[in-house]
């Protein structure tokens, strides 16, 4: 099968270019044929036969250019004119959408449909029903969902894009217009990483119905099979160090319970509310065999999201290794942890409530024995690669069939 992978940055950058290129090299091994579509960079690992990529948007560029990006994150000309010349060059069987908006913007879907060809897109944030991506409200650091099915104007009065009157603006006609359009309505498959976005999507939309399935992710199943991990007496929480991941309420709990070792891992704008903490260790942005060896080392992974996460690989690693998870009773956090099982769910996002669940999971011997014992126990229901690999080839030829 030939497939046609589109993602506006195609590097190693974050999750959605993680997924994308470990997918791909795995679908490559089982003798398909993968080509890439996104936004020209000097970074960028993969391509296409064509050497067609949309031209490089710097939103901190002084050149002239930079204002005519308003319109281009809108509606992207350029960005289907080329895929529709990718298309005809590759031919491919399936286009398999990542993260287009802005630099891409859904503009390619209509050259996808022009061509013929069925369209599959995994949904990596809220970005369908929620301008800023995430239903949460920066300014009153809650989850907010005004705009699913409300109106956008939500979105202007708070400035929920990046704290902008003027990105929140645009970001509201852009979500306005392919409202309006009924673009996604051309989608074929929406691939869900979770049961609760999933249902956020149906919730929000009549013709997403159909169109939706829910493949939580997969990870790399070989980099966890070391089970000879040292268990230290500490709680460790990995990710971006911002308000949106609760890191007000990470300091609060650390002053809560001085008796316990919290190490942080990852960087952000808020690092500054976790230092002169006595309790919390900050080891800094890690990746590879040293975040792996903190993590699996760990008493408990805390992860105290006050946004609706979607499918944290975080907790998936965590169980593979044995490690117990202490997380918010919402969003795609509450379908991975199995509340007195594998794990605790947190139904206050206070302090006090993440120092109780923390307190209750770690100082009962037999109990924590027994969750550790479970997390084993859950690594075989963790996808593999090859697992969701066939998984999503099986929808792929649905498509092609159909």
């Amino acid at each position: 099968m030939k497939i046609l992978m589109v993602n506006k940055f195609l590097y190693p950058r974050g999750g959605s270019e993680s997924y994308m290129l470990y997918l791909s090299e795995h679908l490559t091994k089982l003798g398909h044929e993968v080509q890439f579509f996104g936004m020209y960079d000097e970074n960028n690992t993969v391509g296409n036969s064509k050497g067609l990529y949309t031209q490089n948007m710097d939103f901190h560029s002084s050149r002239l250019g930079r204002f005519l990006y308003p319109f281009k994150i809108i509606y992207s000309f350029e960005a289907k004119k080329k895929i529709m010349q990718v298309i005809d060059d590759f031919k491919p069987d399936i286009v398999h959408m990542n993260n287009i908006n802005f630099q891409l913007t859904p503009s390619i879907i209509y050259g996808a449909k022009k061509k013929g060809i069925p369209v599959v897109q995994t949904v990596h944030d809220y970005q369908m029903i929620c301008p800023n991506h995430l239903l949460y409200n920066f300014d009153k650091n809650t989850p907010c969902e005004k705009c699913v099915k409300g109106s956008h104007i939500n979105c202007i009065k708070n400035k929920c894009i990046h704290g902008s009157l003027i990105k929140s603006i645009l970001g509201v006609i852009e979500a306005k217009f392919y409202s309006y359009r009924k673009t996604y309505k051309k989608v074929d498959l929406f691939v869900c990483p979770s049961n609760f976005l999933e249902n956020k999507l149906l919730s929000a939309r009549e013709y997403y119905k159909g169109k939706t399935c829910t493949i939580h992710n997969f990870i790399d199943k070989e980099k966890f099979v070391n089970t000879d991990r040292k268990e230290e007496n500490y709680i460790v929480f990995v990710g971006r160090l911002s308000k949106e991941k609760g890191i007000e309420n990470i300091a609060g709990a650390a002053k809560l319970l001085p008796d316990y070792t919290f190490v942080i891992a990852g960087s952000g704008p808020d690092e500054d509310l976790l230092k002169d903490i006595p309790n919390i260790k900050l080891a800094g942005f890690l990746t590879g065999e040293k975040l792996t060896e903190l993590m699996g080392n760990a008493k408990v992974l805390l992860l105290p999201s006050v946004c609706y996460e979607n499918c944290p690989l975080s907790i998936l690693e965590a169980h593979s290794m044995g490690v117990p998870v202490v997380t918010m009773n919402s969003g795609g956090m509450a379908e991975l942890v199995k509340d007195g099982v594998t794990g605790a769910l947190v139904t206050e996002p206070t302090p006090e409530g993440i120092a109780e669940k923390l307190k209750e999971t770690i100082e009962n011997e037999d109990y924590y024995k027994s969750l550790k014992e479970n997390c084993k126990n859950e690594k075989d229901n963790i996808l593999s690669v090859d697992t969701y690999a066939d998984i999503l080839i099986k929808e792929y030829e649905k498509l092609v069939a159909g």
